[in-house]
């Protein structure tokens, strides 16, 4: 059996000290080579079943999050499935989010007028949650700097009031440990932490599906979507399906290889080697007397004060990000020990 640093080896070489992950993820060989096979079956003439593509990952990503595949959609993205959600509620409803969280996740709502926004620091969300409260939507991890929700403390209360609960794993799905079966939502984007292409996003609804209208819904959501492709849909999908997207195929003809690469590394081995790396990180800036936001148990590391510092890193070969003047380094499965101490003397020098 291949150990981890085999398997992680034979599918990644990037020629910078890529630590940008929260950006976007890079793209293993196997993956590349099935779009690369799928894109070329089009342009001969032969087209693959593309669509068992979009299966095999839909049954990937239920597998990750402990759910049955039933009750996945895939589509493109997470803020397409919180407009889902937001057009759903009824009016008047109360939505509890954290501060600055990420747009694609909070901006639907906001675009109902007739629903009542209410947005509190993140370590207050749970506390925060009120008779009347309907639903309460926050990121896993937060994109800008990692902090991680206290998401069973966030379950706990939305049922003490009978709200629903809302998570975007998007910064988390690849390498925190997640059981989608304790929240009513979960979207996700694939192309970060459980690098597949961009294009590819799921969510994960309850068994009853979650009280939610398929606003969107076109042939691809229908029970039979080859004899739903004229006139209104006769019968949609029994299961989470209805809130499919119609899929961007070649997306998902490498997304099901990536998914798969995940799935036999193991949740648990990535979340260890990342958090490694990200606590190695955080003690090489203590020592350069540099205080990163607290975000204990993240694979996301941010620095205040460090951000303006990213166009030269870049030009040495390093790539992380600048987010509201902060260096924001993100660390994954195809990052070393090298690589953080890299960044560590390009910033002490």
């Amino acid at each position: 059996m291949e150990t981890f640093e085999a398997l992680v080896s034979a599918e990644f070489a990037p020629k910078t000290v890529y630590l940008n992950t929260a950006s976007t993820g890079l793209l293993p060989a196997r993956t590349v080579t099935a779009m690369r096979a799928a894109v070329e079956s089009v342009a001969e003439g032969a087209p693959q079943d593309l669509f068992a593509d979009v299966e095999a990952a839909r049954a990937a990503f239920a597998r990750l999050m402990r759910v049955p595949d039933r009750r996945v959609a895939a589509g493109a993205s997470v803020a397409v499935y919180s407009g889902l959600i937001a057009t759903s509620l009824p009016e008047g409803a109360e939505v509890l989010t954290a501060e600055d969280d990420f747009s694609s996740l909070v901006n639907p709502f906001h675009m109902r007028s007739d629903l009542k926004v209410r947005s509190v620091p993140l370590e207050r969300l749970a506390e925060s949650v009120r008779p009347g409260t309907r639903l309460i939507a926050v990121s896993a991890a937060q994109s800008a700097d990692g902090r991680i929700a206290d998401l069973p403390a966030i379950r706990d209360a939305a049922r003490a009031h009978g709200a629903r609960t809302y998570i975007d794993a998007s910064q988390a799905a690849g390498w925190l440990d997640l059981d989608a079966d304790a929240y009513d939502y979960v979207s996700s984007v694939a192309y970060k932490w459980q690098f597949c292409p961009r294009g590819v996003a799921f969510l994960v609804t309850p068994e009853d599906l979650g009280a939610l209208t398929p606003v969107f819904a076109g042939w691809a959501a229908g029970e039979h979507p080859w004899d739903s492709c004229y006139g209104p849909v006769e019968e949609l999908a029994r299961s989470a399906r209805r809130f499919d997207e119609s899929p961007s195929l070649f997306s998902y003809a490498g997304a099901r290889h990536s998914l798969e690469l995940l799935e036999t590394l193991g949740v648990d081995a990535v979340r260890a080697h990342d958090l490694g790396l990200a606590d190695r990180f955080r003690a090489g800036l203590a020592s350069l007397g540099h205080e990163p936001v607290p975000a204990p148990g993240s694979a996301i590391v941010s620095v205040p004060g460090l951000g303006a510092r990213q166009p030269e890193l870049s030009r040495a070969g390093i790539e992380v990000s600048n987010r509201a003047g902060r260096l924001r380094a993100s660390f994954h499965l195809y990052n070393t020990a090298a690589d953080v101490d890299r960044l560590l003397e390009a910033l002490a020098g």
